[in-house]
């Protein structure tokens, strides 16, 4: 699940899939993210000599705020929370002086606030002011989708009812699914459903758990749909899947 963020590769390239759309980025582009979304992830450039080095920079909606009601300038929302552009020299070098403070803690405290509203700054005033600029504006679709979006993200288990989520920011049930879809790419089922099938996934990596119990705690009812819905997203029946993704993670001489 990646909530608003920056995220800026240092070295090597990563891609994230966002309901089939592909966004890779590497030490030329970042990736802002300005509402929840489940995404799948992947490094797909890396070795020993030159490992993956990336930072993810969370973004305080209060700051975002503050720098537009100072009169900072952005251009206009755009619709999708999530999209790659290439990283500005300026920008890089805000982050890298972030990075940077790891080495003297003692100034951390003191400094990274005003290093994270730099950063803050030079997203807004740059090619991803856009969607930046969706985090705090109050009429921008992102916006709009926050409240629902993490009442869908903390209650995945519970019945969908699209109506009450709908009703709960004050919008018709079309006008939510409209605006649900431009930002995450997904119609609210889509969205609860991968929130499910990645919930499942990660309980039967990281806990044991079987196929069965896992579609239950995520809120199956019928083991059936909960596997092929399963195979549709992630290629292969639940155990297949897993075992694979066991192997895969086993350390090799």
């Amino acid at each position: 699940m990646y909530e608003p963020s920056l995220c800026v590769v240092a070295q090597g390239s990563k891609e994230v899939l966002l309901a089939g759309e592909a966004h890779r980025y590497d030490h030329a582009h970042s990736l802002l993210v300005s509402v929840d979304l489940p995404v799948a992830a992947r490094v797909v450039e890396a070795s020993p000599g030159r490992p993956c080095l990336m930072v993810r920079i969370s973004l305080d909606p209060a700051v975002v705020g503050e720098l537009l009601a100072d009169g900072t300038t952005a251009p206009p929302p755009g619709p999708r929370g999530a999209r790659r552009e290439p990283v500005e020299p300026p920008l890089l070098d805000a982050v890298g002086r972030l990075v940077a403070l790891l080495d003297s803690p003692q100034d951390i405290g003191p400094l990274s606030p005003l290093v994270l509203r730099e950063i803050t700054y030079r997203v807004l005033t740059g090619s991803q002011g856009a969607r930046l600029r969706q985090i705090a504006s109050a009429g921008a679709p992102a916006q709009r989708v926050v409240r629902p979006v993490r009442r869908l993200k903390d209650h995945f288990a519970e019945p969908l009812r699209v109506e009450s989520l709908a009703r709960h920011v004050r919008m018709s049930p079309s006008a939510f699914h409209h605006h649900l879809k431009c930002v995450t790419a997904m119609s609210p089922l889509q969205y609860q459903k991968r929130l499910r099938l990645q919930e499942a996934r990660g309980l039967m990596l990281g806990e044991g758990l079987d196929a069965a119990e896992a579609a239950f705690r995520v809120g199956y009812e019928s083991p059936f749909q909960f596997n092929r819905e399963y195979r549709r997203m992630f290629g292969a029946p639940p155990r297949r899947d897993v075992a694979v993704l066991k192997l895969e993670a086993q350390p090799t001489n």
